[in-house]
């Protein structure tokens, strides 16, 4: 907390007054984090119903945003390490990361089932199981420091895949 008050230019205890300890600042932090990554990958425009082009564009962006070096992975680590002790950071990480994601993604795919381009029954599955077939082989190596980052036709290859076998479970007849 002394290095982030130096840092920040504030003194130690004006960092107690908003935030209780260091736990409750990281908090803040990924909160803050997520929403901004969120808000540039996740952005819809619901009335755009080519939808090969638009999962082809957030999967290969969000896949891009999570194998980045320096990327949330380390922050994913540091979340599972104290979500144990302190449940209520993993909830909010999930709630404004992953979730948070999964449900913009839904309301596009609502939007389209609506408009006849999808036959969904589940949109919140189906965000789920496309934004994990977008990440397939790819994210784990990274997140346990096992492989590289990904190349960029690496990424586009699993992404079209991905895409591909969605539109086949899920285009309108």
């Amino acid at each position: 907390m002394g290095e982030i008050a130096r840092v920040a230019g504030v003194s130690k205890g004006t960092l107690y007054v908003y935030f209780e300890n260091k736990e409750r600042l990281f908090d803040a932090i990924v909160g803050q984090e997520c929403q901004a990554h969120a808000e540039g990958i996740f952005k819809f425009d619901l009335a755009d119903h080519d939808v090969d082009a638009v999962l082809t564009r957030l999967g290969i962006a969000y896949v891009q945003f999570l194998c980045r070096p320096g990327g949330p992975s380390s922050t994913l680590r540091t979340v599972i390490a104290i979500a144990e002790r302190m449940p209520e950071v993993g909830r909010h990480f999930y709630e404004t990361g992953p979730a948070h994601g999964i449900a913009l993604l839904a309301s596009y795919l609502s939007a389209q089932v609506a408009a006849g381009t999808l036959a969904v029954e589940d949109c919140e599955i189906a965000a789920a199981q496309f934004m994990d077939a977008c990440q397939s082989t790819l994210f784990k190596p990274v997140l346990f420091n096992f492989g590289a980052t990904p190349t960029p036709e690496r990424i586009e290859n699993v992404v079209k895949i991905a895409v591909r076998t969605f539109l086949a479970a899920y285009r309108a007849p």
